[in-house]
Formats: structure tokens, sequence, C-alpha cells
């Protein structure tokens, strides 16, 4: 049977709203994102390109975050500190090189892959050949690194000792993609019902689809009469 009559769209709309409340709880990817810091603004900005073939210049700060996210839209971002000098105080300038301020955030414990605990997020500054890429910045003050066969970053500093960008179900806490602060699972605070059920955001979906049902039936009804 297909909706073509006046209450049948109306409810076929509603089951449709109601088969989205199995994808509420999408599926998200334990890995590192990668930042540039965008010193005028003082803010973070998710990566066009990878380590491999980004080339900050001297003075560049790039971040790196641990964490679980559906995608860039809501990749947390490194925490801490993410000042130039401050980072690279110690490292004095030398010829033929250049110094790059690495912000390495290991992530939170609700990040972290079972079993695992995460190290303190801490900046570097990697002195490195003047057109030496990210890669080679962050090799140079965060061995040992991992790579999977397609030259995702997999591990820094060793952390996490296994897994790459493994897909993570949706029944786990949502991590603040703020900087500075930690994941929390509390109920009723923001759009999650804080039990792994759906929204608030989308029952009232759900209940105004099934007020027009019911408006849809009524018309239809005095109509008939």
């Amino acid at each position: 049977m297909t909706c073509r009559r006046l209450v049948l769209p109306v409810l076929c709309l509603l089951l449709a709203v109601l088969g989205t409340a199995g994808q509420a709880q999408a599926v998200g990817y334990r890995y590192w994102s990668f930042w540039d810091r965008n010193s005028t603004a003082d803010t973070w900005v998710y990566a066009t390109q990878g380590p491999s073939t980004a080339r900050p210049s001297d003075g560049d700060v790039q971040g790196f975050r641990f964490s679980v996210s559906e995608d860039s839209k809501d990749s947390a971002k490194p925490r801490g500190a993410a000042d130039f000098a401050t980072i690279c105080a110690k490292t004095p300038a030398r010829e033929g090189a250049k110094r790059v301020g690495l912000v390495l955030d290991f992530g939170t414990a609700a990040d972290a892959p079972s079993g695992s605990t995460p190290p303190r997020p801490r900046t570097a500054c990697a002195r490195v050949d003047e057109d030496a890429t990210t890669a080679d910045a962050l090799a140079a003050v965060a061995k040992p690194l991992r790579y999977d066969t397609n030259a995702l970053l997999c591990a820094i500093a060793g952390y996490p000792g296994t897994g790459c960008g493994e897909p993570v179900s949706g029944d786990r806490p949502r991590i603040s993609a703020s900087p500075g602060t930690e994941a929390e699972s509390k109920s009723g605070d923001g759009n999650g019902s804080g039990d792994g059920g759906p929204s608030v955001g989308l029952l009232a979906g759900i209940a105004a689809v099934a007020t027009l049902g019911a408006a849809a039936i009524w018309q239809a009804r005095r109509r008939r009469g």
C-alpha cells in the first residue's frame, strides 16, 4: 500500500521519524585529529591537509587531539595553552631551520580504548629543516609514531598502543569539543536523554507529527460528515 490517501502520508512521516530514533546514537571513530592554530583569531581550525603533506612555517602552532567523533564538525579540539612564544621559549632560532609549536592532547578517559589511560596533554617545540612537514616535526619530539597501511596516523608517543580509526558504538558518553573540559555524562544535560534513549528534540518531533496526524484524521472525518 502506498502513502496516497489523506491520513497515510502523515502516518508514513511519523514512521519515518520513529525510524530515525534507532540512528540517533550514530557511530563515531576513535582517531587523532589534526589542527592548525589561527594566531590572529586565537582559535583552532581543522587542518585541510594531512601531517605528511602540511609544511608549517617558522612560528606556526599545530595541534593533535585524540578523541571519538563522528566527523570534523564535532571533533574535539586540543586543550591547553597554544602560544608559540611560550611553547618554544627554550628553543632558540637557528639559521637554516624552523621551529614549530605542537600541542599534543591525548584525550579523556572516555575517549581511551579499553584498558588504556591517556597521558596528560603536553606541548613541544620541534626544530626541523625549513622544508620539513608536520609529520617530520612530530617525529622529532613525539616518538614513537605509528601509522597504518594507508598512512593514517594511529599513535603519537606510543599512544594508543593498539587500534587505528576504529568505529565506536553510539552508546557512550558524548565528548565535549570545548577546550579545557572533560567528558561527562549527565542525565537531562544538553540534547541527550542521559540514558542512551532518543533526544528531547527527537521526542518533540514525534509528538508534533502525531499531533498533525490526529488533526488530519479529524479533518477527514469532518469532511465525510
